[in-house]
């Protein structure tokens, strides 16, 4: 006999009936606590205050096109990797304004307590650079990982979902962090200096951040993933963060930049990409698993799993939806995502960390029906 109480266990029937709209996802686990975009306008507020009364307004206004260069290309590449699982943009943009506002404005307030508290540090060579920095930057915004999964606990689902919050969280910091080093090297030493400047953080090393912070998201989505308590592994997320920060930034103080560049800078990032590409492949691996459950009860066809799970059964599908009348790769598109959703959905229910999984399961359900009888619906219905 079937579990009731499961939705997987019900199967649609022949023809099951389609409401006139899709029922919309629960915004609870998936939006940003109100409060906290006040927190972060007044982070903001408190960071753009610091660089205008200590480097002027023109200053800081060319470092931050400059410095939007190089921040634009890191966050299209972890859109690149969220498009077909979307994440909620509030979130992304929460993620993002923690790293940009909120680490940045408490590690000034850091690095200046340090200073007057500590002014010996000040002599001891290698001290800012490769043990407070590390170790105040990685804490505050690995904290923004807790932050963003407490708020959004149906949002951060995985080991890749975990590494674009971390990304993005690093993205914003190095966005203001250039902004400073930008706006230092033209105040200081012209054109030339700006250029270099430039090149060496925008050109060669624009993702050191985004891997220190991504590393301390992969550890937490990992623990989700599997239903484990995420303390732990975010405490070795954030050492493993502290340690390539401080392995980046020592190599270079101690061996100047290009050697280690090459030596150390850019195998860590080819690490890091396969980390990733292995990361995917094993998330999808994960995805056809709890959707293949749908299978087996009669929710979807097995073509329909491999749209929903594997690159080519994706590119297939996207190639027929276009041939369909009106071209309706856009709907193929909005199957694609809810089926990622229903996937994680389901393994939250498995691993017992989300009480509401099962709403969640239901709703998804009844949106990709009303998904596919828009797919297979005839002209001008």
């Amino acid at each position: 006999m079937r579990n009731q109480g499961d939705p997987i266990s019900a199967a649609p029937a022949d023809e099951p009936h389609v409401p006139v709209s899709a029922p919309t996802l629960l915004r609870q686990g998936r939006s940003v606590w109100i409060w906290l975009w006040f927190v972060l306008g007044l982070a903001a507020l408190a960071t753009t205050g610091f660089f205008v009364t200590t480097y002027g307004a023109a200053g800081p206004a060319i470092a931050s096109l400059l410095a939007f260069l190089p921040f634009a290309g890191v966050v299209m590449c972890l859109m690149w990797l969220d498009r077909w699982e979307p994440e909620p943009r509030a979130m992304l943009v929460f993620a993002t304004g923690w790293g940009a506002f909120v680490a940045i404005i408490l590690t000034l307030a850091v690095g200046m307590f340090v200073q007057t508290a500590l002014p010996a540090t000040a002599t001891l060579a290698g001290f800012g650079s490769i043990v407070q920095a590390p170790i105040v930057e990685e804490v505050l915004k690995c904290a923004g990982i807790l932050v963003v999964l407490a708020m959004g606990k149906r949002a951060l689902d995985g080991a890749l979902d975990g590494i674009v919050y971390g990304g993005l969280i690093g993205a914003g910091f190095a966005f203001v962090e250039n902004i400073k080093y930008f706006v230092e090297a033209l105040l200081g030493g012209g054109v030339g200096d700006l250029t270099t400047a430039f090149f060496l953080r925008a050109v060669l090393s624009p993702f050191a951040h985004i891997m220190f912070t991504a590393a301390c998201g992969f550890a937490v989505g990992l623990a989700v993933r599997r239903g484990k308590n995420v303390l732990l592994p975010w405490l070795l997320g954030l050492l493993v963060a502290i340690v390539l920060h401080a392995i980046w930034n020592g190599s270079a103080r101690f061996a100047g930049f290009f050697l280690p560049y090459l030596l150390v800078q850019i195998p860590l990032f080819a690490v890091s990409v396969v980390a990733v590409v292995r990361i995917r492949v094993e998330e999808l691996r994960l995805r056809r698993e709890r959707l293949d459950e749908y299978v087996r009860a009669g929710w979807f066809t097995p073509q329909e799993a491999d749209i929903l799970s594997t690159r080519a059964g994706r590119k297939a599908g996207l190639a027929w939806a276009a041939t369909l009348p009106g071209d309706r790769r856009r709907i193929m598109k909005r199957f694609i995502h809810d089926g990622a959703r229903l996937a994680w959905a389901r393994q939250r229910a498995l691993t017992g960390r989300d009480p509401l999984a099962s709403v969640d399961e239901r709703t998804l359900l009844r949106r990709m029906l009303i998904t596919r009888s828009e797919l297979l619906a005839p002209v001008g219905v």
